[in-house]
Order: C-alpha cells, then structure tokens, then sequence
C-alpha cells in the first residue's frame, strides 16, 4: 500500500469510493478514504490531482510501484509503456474538500452528457465511471504534488478576478471558500442552466455573474466593467477560451501576466488521452516560465 505523503515520500496513493451524492443534475460528489490518505496535508486552495480510472473489464486501476528514488518521470515514463488495453485513463481534478481527521477527500465530477465537452464522442471514461461508483470501488490518485502544483495567492492583491465552467466550479468554490473577510472579488461563472449553479460560500465580498448555456464568458469579461487597482486573476475552463481570455487581461487591459494564473481544464474535441497541441505546449512554457518567475500577485 503507498504510503501517505511526506516531503519525501512518492505521492501516489490507491484510494477508496466511502460515499456517493449528486450536487446538481450535473455533479457528483465522491467522498474517497482509505489507509493511503492518513497524514494528506493541503497547503491551500485549487489543489490538483491525477485520479487513474481502470479499463472497463477491471476493478483497479494497472499501476507501477511508487519510484523508490522519487522519481516521477521515471514513473510516468513505467505508466506510460502499460500496454493501451490495460493503461487506465488519467484525468486532472481538485480536491474539493479534506477531511484530516477521517482521512478522507471529497472530488466532484461534472457529468457530461451526448454532447460532453472535452470528451471525444460524448460521455468519457471519467463520466461512466462516477455514474456508476459505488462505495468501494479503487482509484489510483497521483497528489497533490509539488510537481503540479499552482500556488494560488489569495487576498494580497487588490481584489480578486476569478472565472470558470462547470468543469472548474469545485476549484473556484475552494478559492472563494479561502478569501480573507472583505476582500472583493468578481466570478464570471458559465454553466449549462440556473440548475448548475452552486453559490460558493465565502467571507469575502464575493460577486458572482452566473452565465448560462452557449453565453460566452470571455464576452462577459470584455464588456464588464472591472475594478481599479492590482488584481489577481485566476482563469480556468476550456483552454482555448481561457487562453484567449488572458491575452485580453495582459494585452488589453494591461495584467500584469505573472497576477494571472490559468489553467486549461479541458480541450475542445480533444481529451486528456490525445497529444498536446502546439496551442497545449505553448500554455505550458508560458506556465513554466510564470512559476520561474514567482506567479501570483505578490
């Protein structure tokens, strides 16, 4: 069994389906527990993991023995040569919540229908498996890591900019839930309709422009009328729109780039199984070089 994660041990884990509930028509929360998530520590909002869904004729997923050294490519590069018909399918989600005291985290899955986005012919790997999860059921969950990781800076900027889709409503809800008392913040939020939409709690003066169906957020922001002062701005969603949407906030209104943190959830037409695009590699310098050069608002 992994063991949990320390400064110094590999942060891979198999962890275990304790309770299933819908959010929403369209979201699902699965609690996870077991032995691997004793001693899990969070350093703040927005953290990422890599859950390995099994192959449909499989329980569990096929995993390769955590690196004794610690290394992760080393690992990745074991994952990767599992023959196709046995590799699980990798997909990137936040924890949406942390229980220290049970040992147990709480992740949210959008449900994609016929027309799911970022899943190739619909509904996805990840999708039919929450549909169907049941207390018990084995995933493998790679992190939270230092080696994804995205710090997310709250309330040393002016205010706060935050913008997301149904796929990263979780990750918003957690940084709204982290936003010191008073702070101002805007969220320009697209769901599918009125049913998706989850208020986050919050002590901040949190705002929230809910948008609904095909309305297009990164024509939300354009036309709004945005405070004054040093921002931090957090985009996350489909990677084109929130690409195109940092090139307005630099380019336009003149962010400081390295106040915008962005993350492409999901690709249009594409799934995390495909090759990264020239548009997916450029995002990922520009990511590097923004973590090189300290990111955030500070």
């Amino acid at each position: 069994m992994p063991q949990p994660t320390t400064s110094t041990t590999f942060p891979l884990r198999r962890i275990r389906v304790a309770a299933v509930r819908p959010i929403t028509p369209r979201m699902m929360r699965v609690t996870f527990g077991g032995d691997a998530l004793s001693g899990l520590r969070l350093t703040g909002p927005d953290q990422q993991v890599k859950l390995y869904f099994p192959r449909r004729e499989r329980t569990e997923p096929v995993l390769p023995a955590p690196d004794p050294d610690g290394d992760v490519m080393r690992w990745y590069t074991a994952y990767a040569a599992i023959p196709e018909a046995e590799r699980p399918w990798m997909r990137s989600y936040t924890v949406r919540a942390h229980d220290p005291g049970a040992a147990t985290v709480d992740i949210d899955f959008f449900l994609h229908g016929e027309d799911g986005e970022g899943e190739e012919g619909g509904e996805g790997p990840a999708t039919r498996w929450a549909r169907a999860a049941r207390p018990g059921d084995t995933l493998g969950m790679f992190g939270p890591s230092d080696h994804f990781a995205q710090p997310v800076t709250v309330g040393t900027a002016d205010w706060t900019l935050l913008v997301a889709d149904g796929c990263s409503l979780p990750a918003l809800a957690t940084i709204a839930e982290a936003l010191p008392p008073g702070h101002r913040a805007l969220a320009f939020v697209q769901v599918p309709d009125a049913a998706e939409q989850q208020p986050p709690a919050t002590a901040g003066e949190l705002t929230v422009h809910w948008l609904h169906g095909d309305a297009s957020v990164e024509d939300a922001v354009r036309a709004a009328a945005l405070p004054s002062g040093r921002p931090y701005v957090w985009l996350a969603g489909e990677a084109g729109a929130v690409r195109a949407l940092r090139r307005h906030l630099v380019e336009e209104r003149g962010y400081d780039k390295r106040a915008v943190d962005f993350t492409g959830y999901w690709r249009r037409r594409l799934t995390q199984d495909d090759a990264p695009t020239p548009e997916d590699l450029a995002e990922a310098r520009e990511r590097l070089e923004a973590a090189g050069g300290g990111g955030g608002a500070a």
